[in-house]
Protein backbone atom coordinates (compact mmCIF):
# COMPACT_ATOMS: atom_id res chain seq x y z
CA UNK A 1 0.00 0.00 0.00
CA UNK A 2 1.30 3.47 -0.88
CA UNK A 3 1.85 5.95 1.93
CA UNK A 4 -0.28 8.46 0.00
CA UNK A 5 -3.33 6.23 0.57
CA UNK A 6 -2.83 6.36 4.35
CA UNK A 7 -4.13 9.19 6.47
CA UNK A 8 -1.70 11.80 7.73
CA UNK A 9 -2.01 10.64 11.32
CA UNK A 10 -1.17 7.03 10.36
CA UNK A 11 1.73 8.20 8.20
CA UNK A 12 3.18 10.34 10.97
CA UNK A 13 2.93 7.48 13.50
CA UNK A 14 4.60 5.02 11.11
CA UNK A 15 7.36 7.38 10.03
CA UNK A 16 8.15 8.74 13.49
CA UNK A 17 7.95 5.28 15.05
CA UNK A 18 10.20 3.77 12.39
CA UNK A 19 12.72 6.60 12.68
CA UNK A 20 12.77 6.27 16.46
CA UNK A 21 13.17 2.49 16.19
CA UNK A 22 16.05 2.73 13.70
CA UNK A 23 17.75 5.43 15.76
CA UNK A 24 17.44 3.42 18.97
CA UNK A 25 18.72 0.22 17.35
CA UNK A 26 21.64 2.05 15.72
CA UNK A 27 22.57 3.78 18.95
CA UNK A 28 22.16 0.49 20.87
CA UNK A 29 24.40 -1.47 18.50
CA UNK A 30 27.02 1.26 18.63
CA UNK A 31 26.76 1.34 22.43
CA UNK A 32 27.15 -2.46 22.70
CA UNK A 33 30.12 -2.47 20.35
CA UNK A 34 31.72 0.40 22.20
CA UNK A 35 30.96 -1.26 25.55
CA UNK A 36 32.49 -4.55 24.39
CA UNK A 37 35.67 -2.83 23.27
CA UNK A 38 35.84 -0.79 26.46
CA UNK A 39 35.36 -3.84 28.69
CA UNK A 40 38.00 -5.79 26.84
CA UNK A 41 40.39 -2.88 27.08
CA UNK A 42 39.69 -2.43 30.78
CA UNK A 43 40.08 -6.15 31.40
CA UNK A 44 43.37 -6.21 29.50
CA UNK A 45 44.65 -3.22 31.49
CA UNK A 46 43.60 -4.93 34.71
CA UNK A 47 45.34 -8.17 33.72
CA UNK A 48 48.53 -6.27 32.84
CA UNK A 49 48.41 -4.30 36.10
CA UNK A 50 47.99 -7.50 38.13
CA UNK A 51 50.81 -9.21 36.18
CA UNK A 52 53.19 -6.28 36.82
CA UNK A 53 52.25 -6.25 40.51
CA UNK A 54 52.91 -9.99 40.91
CA UNK A 55 56.19 -9.75 38.96
CA UNK A 56 57.42 -7.10 41.39
CA UNK A 57 56.79 -9.15 44.58
CA UNK A 58 60.21 -10.06 46.12
CA UNK A 59 58.99 -13.49 47.17
CA UNK A 60 57.99 -14.24 43.57
CA UNK A 61 61.33 -12.93 42.26
CA UNK A 62 63.29 -15.12 44.69
CA UNK A 63 61.20 -18.22 43.92
CA UNK A 64 61.56 -17.72 40.13
CA UNK A 65 65.31 -17.26 40.49
CA UNK A 66 65.57 -20.60 42.34
CA UNK A 67 62.84 -22.27 40.21
CA UNK A 68 60.97 -23.00 43.45
CA UNK A 69 57.78 -24.51 42.05
CA UNK A 70 56.60 -25.62 45.46
CA UNK A 71 56.50 -22.01 46.64
CA UNK A 72 55.13 -20.49 43.45
CA UNK A 73 52.24 -22.93 42.85
CA UNK A 74 50.13 -22.12 45.92
CA UNK A 75 50.97 -18.42 45.69
CA UNK A 76 49.78 -18.23 42.07
CA UNK A 77 46.49 -19.98 42.88
CA UNK A 78 45.94 -17.68 45.88
CA UNK A 79 46.69 -14.56 43.86
CA UNK A 80 44.35 -15.69 41.06
CA UNK A 81 41.57 -16.13 43.59
CA UNK A 82 42.15 -12.75 45.23
CA UNK A 83 42.30 -10.84 41.92
CA UNK A 84 39.35 -12.77 40.43
CA UNK A 85 41.59 -13.80 37.56
CA UNK A 86 40.98 -16.94 35.55
CA UNK A 87 44.60 -17.93 35.95
CA UNK A 88 48.02 -16.74 37.06
CA UNK A 89 50.85 -18.56 35.27
CA UNK A 90 54.52 -18.06 36.18
CA UNK A 91 57.40 -19.18 33.95
CA UNK A 92 61.21 -19.02 34.00
CA UNK A 93 63.56 -17.31 31.55
CA UNK A 94 63.06 -20.08 28.98
CA UNK A 95 59.25 -19.89 29.16
CA UNK A 96 58.91 -23.10 31.17
CA UNK A 97 55.97 -23.06 33.57
CA UNK A 98 56.82 -22.88 37.25
CA UNK A 99 53.21 -22.36 38.39
CA UNK A 100 49.92 -23.22 36.66
CA UNK A 101 46.30 -23.85 37.72
CA UNK A 102 46.71 -27.33 36.27
CA UNK A 103 49.72 -28.95 38.07
CA UNK A 104 50.17 -31.42 35.20
CA UNK A 105 51.24 -28.56 32.92
CA UNK A 106 54.04 -27.42 35.21
CA UNK A 107 57.41 -27.92 33.52
CA UNK A 108 56.06 -27.50 29.99
CA UNK A 109 56.73 -24.58 27.69
CA UNK A 110 54.13 -21.85 27.79
CA UNK A 111 54.45 -21.40 23.99
CA UNK A 112 53.70 -25.01 23.19
CA UNK A 113 50.54 -25.26 25.28
CA UNK A 114 49.09 -21.75 25.25
CA UNK A 115 49.78 -20.90 21.67
CA UNK A 116 51.25 -17.61 22.86
CA UNK A 117 54.60 -15.98 22.20
CA UNK A 118 56.60 -14.81 25.20
CA UNK A 119 59.47 -13.37 23.17
CA UNK A 120 58.49 -9.66 23.75
CA UNK A 121 58.66 -10.31 27.49
CA UNK A 122 61.64 -12.65 27.79
CA UNK A 123 63.78 -11.15 25.02
CA UNK A 124 62.79 -7.48 24.99
CA UNK A 125 61.65 -7.17 28.62
CA UNK A 126 58.40 -5.50 27.46
CA UNK A 127 54.98 -5.89 29.06
CA UNK A 128 51.98 -6.27 26.76
CA UNK A 129 48.33 -7.29 26.46
CA UNK A 130 47.03 -10.01 24.18
CA UNK A 131 43.85 -11.90 23.43
CA UNK A 132 44.48 -15.56 22.74
CA UNK A 133 42.98 -19.03 22.79
CA UNK A 134 45.19 -20.93 25.20
CA UNK A 135 44.94 -24.18 27.09
CA UNK A 136 42.42 -22.59 29.46
CA UNK A 137 40.18 -21.19 26.75
CA UNK A 138 39.83 -17.70 25.19
CA UNK A 139 41.22 -15.12 27.56
CA UNK A 140 42.42 -11.52 27.73
CA UNK A 141 45.98 -11.67 29.05
CA UNK A 142 48.45 -9.32 30.56
CA UNK A 143 52.13 -10.40 30.58
CA UNK A 144 54.97 -8.80 32.51
CA UNK A 145 58.69 -9.72 32.85
CA UNK A 146 60.20 -10.81 36.19
CA UNK A 147 63.55 -9.11 36.81
CA UNK A 148 66.22 -10.26 39.22
CA UNK A 149 66.66 -8.42 42.49
CA UNK A 150 69.13 -6.06 40.81
CA UNK A 151 66.44 -5.24 38.19
CA UNK A 152 68.76 -5.80 35.26
CA UNK A 153 68.08 -9.30 33.91
CA UNK A 154 64.82 -10.97 32.94
CA UNK A 155 64.59 -14.22 34.88
CA UNK A 156 60.93 -15.10 34.22
CA UNK A 157 57.45 -14.13 33.06
CA UNK A 158 54.08 -13.66 34.78
CA UNK A 159 50.89 -14.17 32.72
CA UNK A 160 47.51 -13.16 34.17
CA UNK A 161 44.34 -13.94 32.23
CA UNK A 162 40.63 -13.16 32.44
CA UNK A 163 38.07 -15.20 30.57
CA UNK A 164 36.37 -13.48 27.63
CA UNK A 165 33.10 -15.36 28.20
CA UNK A 166 32.56 -13.14 31.24
CA UNK A 167 32.57 -10.16 28.90
CA UNK A 168 30.09 -11.92 26.60
CA UNK A 169 27.79 -12.60 29.55
CA UNK A 170 28.00 -8.97 30.60
CA UNK A 171 27.28 -7.83 27.05
CA UNK A 172 24.24 -10.13 26.89
CA UNK A 173 22.94 -8.61 30.10
CA UNK A 174 23.30 -5.16 28.63
CA UNK A 175 21.64 -6.37 25.42
CA UNK A 176 18.55 -7.45 27.35
CA UNK A 177 18.46 -4.08 29.05
CA UNK A 178 18.90 -2.34 25.71
CA UNK A 179 16.06 -4.32 24.15
CA UNK A 180 13.77 -3.17 26.95
CA UNK A 181 14.96 0.41 26.45
CA UNK A 182 14.35 0.13 22.69
CA UNK A 183 10.82 -1.13 23.31
CA UNK A 184 10.05 1.64 25.79
CA UNK A 185 11.56 4.27 23.48
CA UNK A 186 9.50 2.92 20.58
CA UNK A 187 6.29 3.10 22.61
CA UNK A 188 7.12 6.63 23.75
CA UNK A 189 7.82 7.57 20.14
CA UNK A 190 4.48 6.12 19.02
CA UNK A 191 2.61 7.98 21.77
CA UNK A 192 4.50 11.18 20.92
CA UNK A 193 3.71 10.66 17.24
CA UNK A 194 0.03 10.17 18.09
CA UNK A 195 -0.05 13.38 20.14
CA UNK A 196 1.90 15.32 17.55
CA UNK A 197 -0.27 14.02 14.70
CA UNK A 198 -3.48 14.91 16.58
CA UNK A 199 -2.17 18.39 17.40
CA UNK A 200 -0.99 18.89 13.83
CA UNK A 201 -4.29 17.69 12.38
CA UNK A 202 -6.16 20.05 14.68
CA UNK A 203 -3.95 22.94 13.55
CA UNK A 204 -4.75 22.21 9.88
CA UNK A 205 -8.47 21.67 10.58
CA UNK A 206 -8.31 17.91 10.02
CA UNK A 207 -7.24 18.23 6.38
CA UNK A 208 -4.94 15.83 4.58
CA UNK A 209 -1.81 17.14 2.78
CA UNK A 210 -3.35 16.48 -0.62
CA UNK A 211 -6.48 18.40 0.41
CA UNK A 212 -4.32 21.31 1.58
CA UNK A 213 -2.53 21.28 -1.76
CA UNK A 214 -5.81 21.38 -3.67
CA UNK A 215 -7.15 24.15 -1.44
CA UNK A 216 -3.97 26.13 -1.98
CA UNK A 217 -4.35 25.85 -5.74
CA UNK A 218 -8.04 26.75 -5.52
CA UNK A 219 -7.21 29.70 -3.27
CA UNK A 220 -4.67 31.04 -5.76
CA UNK A 221 -7.09 30.58 -8.64
CA UNK A 222 -9.86 32.28 -6.68
CA UNK A 223 -7.67 35.24 -5.73
CA UNK A 224 -6.67 35.78 -9.33
CA UNK A 225 -10.22 35.40 -10.66
CA UNK A 226 -11.98 37.89 -8.39
CA UNK A 227 -12.24 41.48 -9.61
CA UNK A 228 -11.53 42.93 -6.19
CA UNK A 229 -8.02 43.68 -4.99
CA UNK A 230 -6.97 41.57 -2.00
CA UNK A 231 -4.02 42.06 0.34
CA UNK A 232 -3.26 40.02 3.47
CA UNK A 233 -0.62 40.66 6.14
CA UNK A 234 0.59 38.59 9.06
CA UNK A 235 1.06 39.56 12.72
CA UNK A 236 4.38 41.25 11.87
CA UNK A 237 2.76 43.47 9.25
CA UNK A 238 4.40 41.62 6.33
CA UNK A 239 2.47 41.00 3.12
CA UNK A 240 1.57 37.33 2.75
CA UNK A 241 -0.94 37.54 -0.10
CA UNK A 242 -1.62 40.01 -2.90
CA UNK A 243 -3.48 39.27 -6.12
CA UNK A 244 -3.03 40.68 -9.60
CA UNK A 245 -6.08 42.94 -9.33
CA UNK A 246 -4.62 44.59 -6.23
CA UNK A 247 -1.32 45.23 -8.00
CA UNK A 248 -3.12 46.78 -10.98
CA UNK A 249 -5.50 48.84 -8.85
CA UNK A 250 -2.71 50.23 -6.69
CA UNK A 251 -0.58 51.00 -9.74
CA UNK A 252 2.32 48.82 -8.57
CA UNK A 253 4.88 47.20 -10.82
CA UNK A 254 3.95 43.56 -11.53
CA UNK A 255 7.64 42.62 -11.45
CA UNK A 256 8.14 43.88 -7.90
CA UNK A 257 8.42 41.15 -5.28
CA UNK A 258 5.83 42.18 -2.70
CA UNK A 259 5.44 38.99 -0.66
CA UNK A 260 7.31 39.46 2.61
CA UNK A 261 7.52 43.26 2.28
CA UNK A 262 6.22 45.42 5.18
CA UNK A 263 2.81 46.84 4.37
CA UNK A 264 3.87 50.32 5.54
CA UNK A 265 6.54 50.38 2.85
CA UNK A 266 4.12 49.49 0.06
CA UNK A 267 1.25 51.60 1.45
CA UNK A 268 2.75 54.10 3.93
CA UNK A 269 -0.59 55.29 5.36
CA UNK A 270 -2.27 51.91 5.51
CA UNK A 271 -4.79 51.41 8.30
CA UNK A 272 -4.35 47.65 8.17
CA UNK A 273 -1.81 48.01 10.98
CA UNK A 274 -4.49 49.77 13.04
CA UNK A 275 -6.83 46.81 12.53
CA UNK A 276 -3.95 44.49 13.47
CA UNK A 277 -3.57 46.31 16.78
CA UNK A 278 -7.23 46.85 17.66
CA UNK A 279 -8.76 43.73 16.12
CA UNK A 280 -11.78 45.80 14.98
CA UNK A 281 -13.03 45.30 11.40
CA UNK A 282 -13.64 48.22 9.05
CA UNK A 283 -16.33 47.99 6.38
CA UNK A 284 -17.04 50.03 3.23
CA UNK A 285 -14.45 52.72 3.92
CA UNK A 286 -14.23 55.25 1.09
CA UNK A 287 -10.65 56.38 0.50
CA UNK A 288 -8.54 57.98 -2.20
CA UNK A 289 -5.36 56.71 -3.75
CA UNK A 290 -3.89 59.24 -6.15
CA UNK A 291 -6.74 59.73 -8.65
CA UNK A 292 -8.53 56.53 -7.67
CA UNK A 293 -11.50 56.48 -5.32
CA UNK A 294 -11.68 53.09 -3.58
CA UNK A 295 -14.14 51.26 -1.35
CA UNK A 296 -12.13 49.28 1.21
CA UNK A 297 -12.95 46.53 3.72
CA UNK A 298 -10.48 45.33 6.36
CA UNK A 299 -11.03 42.21 8.44
CA UNK A 300 -8.79 40.85 11.22
CA UNK A 301 -7.73 37.20 11.16
CA UNK A 302 -8.25 35.72 14.62
CA UNK A 303 -6.79 32.53 16.04
CA UNK A 304 -8.46 32.17 19.41
CA UNK A 305 -8.17 35.54 21.14
CA UNK A 306 -5.10 36.57 19.17
CA UNK A 307 -5.07 38.62 15.96
CA UNK A 308 -2.73 36.82 13.57
CA UNK A 309 -3.21 39.00 10.50
CA UNK A 310 -5.46 41.28 8.47
CA UNK A 311 -7.13 40.88 5.07
CA UNK A 312 -8.11 43.94 3.04
CA UNK A 313 -10.32 43.85 -0.05
CA UNK A 314 -10.97 46.91 -2.18
CA UNK A 315 -12.47 47.96 -5.48
CA UNK A 316 -12.57 51.16 -7.45
CA UNK A 317 -15.61 53.14 -6.47
CA UNK A 318 -16.27 54.30 -10.01
CA UNK A 319 -16.94 50.68 -10.99
CA UNK A 320 -19.52 50.40 -8.23
CA UNK A 321 -20.88 53.82 -9.12
CA UNK A 322 -21.29 52.77 -12.73
CA UNK A 323 -23.40 49.81 -11.65
CA UNK A 324 -25.33 51.99 -9.22
CA UNK A 325 -25.84 54.71 -11.79
CA UNK A 326 -27.04 52.24 -14.40
CA UNK A 327 -29.52 50.86 -11.89
CA UNK A 328 -30.57 54.41 -10.98
CA UNK A 329 -31.00 55.25 -14.61
CA UNK A 330 -33.07 52.14 -15.22
CA UNK A 331 -35.15 52.97 -12.16
CA UNK A 332 -35.68 56.49 -13.42
CA UNK A 333 -36.78 55.24 -16.82
CA UNK A 334 -39.06 52.73 -15.18
CA UNK A 335 -40.57 55.42 -12.94
CA UNK A 336 -41.02 57.67 -15.95
CA UNK A 337 -42.76 54.97 -17.96
CA UNK A 338 -44.89 53.95 -15.00
CA UNK A 339 -45.86 57.56 -14.34
CA UNK A 340 -46.73 58.15 -17.96
CA UNK A 341 -48.67 54.93 -18.21
CA UNK A 342 -50.62 55.72 -15.05
CA UNK A 343 -51.29 59.31 -16.08
CA UNK A 344 -52.34 58.47 -19.61
CA UNK A 345 -54.49 55.64 -18.36
CA UNK A 346 -56.41 58.13 -16.23
CA UNK A 347 -56.64 60.57 -19.13
CA UNK A 348 -57.89 57.87 -21.50
CA UNK A 349 -60.52 56.76 -19.01
CA UNK A 350 -61.67 60.36 -18.64
CA UNK A 351 -61.80 60.91 -22.40
CA UNK A 352 -63.64 57.59 -22.86
CA UNK A 353 -66.17 58.64 -20.26
CA UNK A 354 -66.73 62.03 -21.90
CA UNK A 355 -67.27 60.36 -25.27
CA UNK A 356 -69.74 57.88 -23.79
CA UNK A 357 -71.84 60.64 -22.29
CA UNK A 358 -71.69 62.58 -25.54
CA UNK A 359 -69.46 65.38 -24.27
CA UNK A 360 -67.30 65.32 -27.37
CA UNK A 361 -66.33 68.95 -27.18
CA UNK A 362 -64.99 68.54 -23.66
CA UNK A 363 -63.16 65.38 -24.74
CA UNK A 364 -61.52 67.20 -27.64
CA UNK A 365 -60.60 70.08 -25.36
CA UNK A 366 -58.98 67.76 -22.85
CA UNK A 367 -57.05 66.05 -25.61
CA UNK A 368 -55.90 69.41 -26.98
CA UNK A 369 -54.94 70.68 -23.54
CA UNK A 370 -52.92 67.55 -22.82
CA UNK A 371 -51.19 67.73 -26.16
CA UNK A 372 -50.52 71.43 -25.68
CA UNK A 373 -48.86 70.88 -22.27
CA UNK A 374 -46.64 68.12 -23.58
CA UNK A 375 -45.86 69.91 -26.79
CA UNK A 376 -44.79 72.99 -24.83
CA UNK A 377 -42.57 70.91 -22.53
CA UNK A 378 -41.07 68.93 -25.39
CA UNK A 379 -40.48 72.09 -27.38
CA UNK A 380 -38.75 73.68 -24.39
CA UNK A 381 -36.57 70.63 -23.83
CA UNK A 382 -35.65 70.42 -27.51
CA UNK A 383 -34.68 74.08 -27.57
CA UNK A 384 -32.98 74.37 -24.16
CA UNK A 385 -31.69 70.84 -23.57
CA UNK A 386 -30.62 69.12 -26.77
CA UNK A 387 -28.83 66.36 -24.83
CA UNK A 388 -31.25 63.36 -25.00
CA UNK A 389 -30.13 61.80 -21.68
CA UNK A 390 -30.69 64.97 -19.66
CA UNK A 391 -33.91 65.79 -21.55
CA UNK A 392 -35.23 62.28 -20.95
CA UNK A 393 -34.45 62.54 -17.24
CA UNK A 394 -36.31 65.87 -16.93
CA UNK A 395 -39.30 64.57 -18.90
CA UNK A 396 -39.50 61.56 -16.61
CA UNK A 397 -39.37 63.74 -13.49
CA UNK A 398 -42.06 65.99 -14.97
CA UNK A 399 -44.37 63.01 -15.44
CA UNK A 400 -43.58 61.68 -11.97
CA UNK A 401 -44.45 65.08 -10.48
CA UNK A 402 -47.80 65.04 -12.25
CA UNK A 403 -48.48 61.53 -10.95
CA UNK A 404 -47.80 62.79 -7.40
CA UNK A 405 -50.22 65.67 -7.96
CA UNK A 406 -47.39 68.19 -8.17
CA UNK A 407 -46.06 70.41 -10.92
CA UNK A 408 -42.45 70.55 -12.03
CA UNK A 409 -41.91 73.98 -13.54
CA UNK A 410 -38.90 74.37 -15.80
CA UNK A 411 -37.85 77.98 -16.25
CA UNK A 412 -38.52 78.86 -19.92
CA UNK A 413 -35.37 80.98 -19.88
CA UNK A 414 -33.29 77.88 -19.09
CA UNK A 415 -30.45 77.11 -21.45
CA UNK A 416 -28.24 74.00 -21.32
CA UNK A 417 -26.71 73.45 -24.74
CA UNK A 418 -23.00 73.43 -23.86
CA UNK A 419 -22.69 70.19 -21.97
CA UNK A 420 -19.02 69.15 -22.29
CA UNK A 421 -18.30 65.73 -23.76
CA UNK A 422 -16.12 64.74 -20.81
CA UNK A 423 -19.06 65.16 -18.38
CA UNK A 424 -20.51 61.67 -17.61
CA UNK A 425 -24.23 61.87 -18.33
CA UNK A 426 -25.04 59.09 -15.86
CA UNK A 427 -23.49 61.07 -13.01
CA UNK A 428 -25.19 64.30 -14.08
CA UNK A 429 -28.70 62.79 -14.19
CA UNK A 430 -28.00 60.99 -10.91
CA UNK A 431 -27.23 64.34 -9.24
CA UNK A 432 -30.27 66.12 -10.71
CA UNK A 433 -32.55 63.11 -10.23
CA UNK A 434 -31.77 62.86 -6.52
CA UNK A 435 -32.22 66.60 -5.95
CA UNK A 436 -35.54 66.74 -7.87
CA UNK A 437 -36.86 63.63 -6.08
CA UNK A 438 -36.01 65.17 -2.71
CA UNK A 439 -37.70 68.41 -3.73
CA UNK A 440 -40.86 66.59 -4.86
CA UNK A 441 -41.09 64.58 -1.65
CA UNK A 442 -40.45 67.64 0.53
CA UNK A 443 -43.13 69.62 -1.33
CA UNK A 444 -45.69 66.81 -1.20
CA UNK A 445 -45.13 66.29 2.54
CA UNK A 446 -45.54 69.99 3.30
CA UNK A 447 -48.16 71.32 0.88
CA UNK A 448 -49.83 68.19 -0.42
CA UNK A 449 -51.16 67.98 -3.97
CA UNK A 450 -50.88 71.14 -6.02
CA UNK A 451 -47.39 72.05 -4.85
CA UNK A 452 -44.74 73.24 -7.24
CA UNK A 453 -41.04 72.52 -7.74
CA UNK A 454 -39.05 74.95 -9.88
CA UNK A 455 -36.00 74.12 -11.96
CA UNK A 456 -33.79 76.55 -13.80
CA UNK A 457 -30.61 75.87 -15.78
CA UNK A 458 -27.94 77.99 -17.37
CA UNK A 459 -24.64 77.32 -19.11
CA UNK A 460 -23.47 80.92 -19.31
CA UNK A 461 -19.96 81.54 -18.08
CA UNK A 462 -17.47 78.86 -17.04
CA UNK A 463 -19.93 76.78 -15.00
CA UNK A 464 -23.08 74.81 -15.58
CA UNK A 465 -25.61 75.95 -12.97
CA UNK A 466 -28.75 74.06 -11.94
CA UNK A 467 -31.15 75.51 -9.38
CA UNK A 468 -33.92 73.41 -7.78
CA UNK A 469 -36.41 75.14 -5.46
CA UNK A 470 -39.12 73.32 -3.50
CA UNK A 471 -42.09 74.33 -1.33
CA UNK A 472 -41.17 72.08 1.55
CA UNK A 473 -40.70 72.88 5.23
CA UNK A 474 -37.22 74.26 4.60
CA UNK A 475 -33.88 73.30 6.09
CA UNK A 476 -32.49 75.00 9.20
CA UNK A 477 -29.02 76.52 9.17
CA UNK A 478 -27.74 73.75 11.47
CA UNK A 479 -29.16 71.05 9.21
CA UNK A 480 -27.71 72.73 6.12
CA UNK A 481 -24.23 71.95 7.48
CA UNK A 482 -24.85 68.22 7.82
CA UNK A 483 -27.64 67.37 5.37
CA UNK A 484 -25.09 65.85 2.95
CA UNK A 485 -23.61 63.46 5.55
CA UNK A 486 -24.31 59.79 5.06
CA UNK A 487 -27.40 58.61 6.91
CA UNK A 488 -28.69 62.10 7.77
CA UNK A 489 -32.32 62.53 6.73
CA UNK A 490 -35.49 64.22 7.89
CA UNK A 491 -37.38 60.99 7.23
CA UNK A 492 -37.81 58.49 10.07
CA UNK A 493 -37.98 55.42 7.81
CA UNK A 494 -34.92 53.22 7.41
CA UNK A 495 -32.84 53.40 4.24
CA UNK A 496 -32.84 57.18 3.76
CA UNK A 497 -29.99 59.67 4.06
CA UNK A 498 -28.09 58.35 1.03
CA UNK A 499 -29.30 60.51 -1.87
CA UNK A 500 -27.70 63.81 -0.87
CA UNK A 501 -24.57 62.00 0.29
CA UNK A 502 -24.29 60.45 -3.18
CA UNK A 503 -24.87 63.91 -4.74
CA UNK A 504 -21.95 65.40 -2.80
CA UNK A 505 -19.64 62.50 -3.70
CA UNK A 506 -20.53 62.64 -7.39
CA UNK A 507 -19.99 66.39 -7.49
CA UNK A 508 -16.63 65.87 -5.80
CA UNK A 509 -15.64 63.53 -8.61
CA UNK A 510 -16.82 66.03 -11.22
CA UNK A 511 -15.06 68.95 -9.54
CA UNK A 512 -18.36 70.66 -8.78
CA UNK A 513 -20.17 71.82 -5.67
CA UNK A 514 -23.66 72.25 -4.25
CA UNK A 515 -25.09 75.01 -2.07
CA UNK A 516 -28.29 74.95 -0.05
CA UNK A 517 -30.25 77.94 1.26
CA UNK A 518 -33.76 78.94 2.18
CA UNK A 519 -36.05 79.83 -0.70
CA UNK A 520 -37.77 83.21 -0.96
CA UNK A 521 -41.23 81.76 -0.29
CA UNK A 522 -40.22 79.01 2.14
CA UNK A 523 -38.80 75.65 1.31
CA UNK A 524 -35.20 75.09 0.24
CA UNK A 525 -33.14 76.01 -2.79
CA UNK A 526 -30.29 73.72 -3.99
CA UNK A 527 -27.81 75.22 -6.46
CA UNK A 528 -25.39 72.95 -8.31
CA UNK A 529 -22.21 74.32 -9.92
CA UNK A 530 -20.34 72.17 -12.44
CA UNK A 531 -17.21 73.48 -14.21
CA UNK A 532 -17.20 73.11 -17.96
CA UNK A 533 -13.45 72.39 -17.85
CA UNK A 534 -12.15 69.83 -15.37
CA UNK A 535 -10.12 71.64 -12.72
CA UNK A 536 -6.66 70.12 -12.15
CA UNK A 537 -7.03 70.60 -8.45
CA UNK A 538 -10.41 68.93 -8.24
CA UNK A 539 -10.39 66.37 -5.52
CA UNK A 540 -6.71 66.96 -4.68
CA UNK A 541 -7.51 68.01 -1.15
CA UNK A 542 -9.29 64.71 -0.62
CA UNK A 543 -6.51 62.45 -1.85
CA UNK A 544 -5.57 59.90 0.73
CA UNK A 545 -3.51 56.75 0.57
CA UNK A 546 -5.26 53.42 0.66
CA UNK A 547 -6.70 52.73 4.11
CA UNK A 548 -6.48 56.43 4.95
CA UNK A 549 -9.10 58.53 6.72
CA UNK A 550 -12.48 56.95 5.88
CA UNK A 551 -14.36 60.13 6.72
CA UNK A 552 -12.83 62.17 3.91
Amino acid sequence: MSLRKLKLKTRMVLVLGLVALLQTISIGMFALHYLSQSLEEQMGQRALHVAKTIAAIPQIIAAVATRDTVTLQPISIDLASKTEAHFVVIGDAQGVRLAHPNPQRIGRLMLDDDGDDNAPVLVEGRSYISKALGSLGPTMRGKAPVYDLAGKQVIGVVSVGYRLDRIAALIQRYQRTLIVVIGVAFMISVLTALWLASHFKKAIFGLEPEQIGRLFEERNATLESVREGIIAINAEGLITTINRTAIETLGLSPDTLLIGCPIDQVLPDSRMLEVLQTGLPQFDQEVWLADRNLIVNRLPLNQGDQVTGVVSSFRRKDELDQVSQKLTRIQQYADSLRSQAHEYSNKLHTIAGLIQIGATDEALGLIGQEAQHHQALIHLLLEAVPDPVLAGCLLGKYNRAREMGLLLLIDPESHMTELPERLPREQLVSVLGNLIDNALEATLNHTGAGGKVRLSMTDLGDDLIFEIEDQGAGISTAEQQRIFDKGVSSKIEQGHGLGLHLVRNLLGLLGGSVAVESADQGGARFTVYLPKQLRAEAGSSSIRALAGDPNE
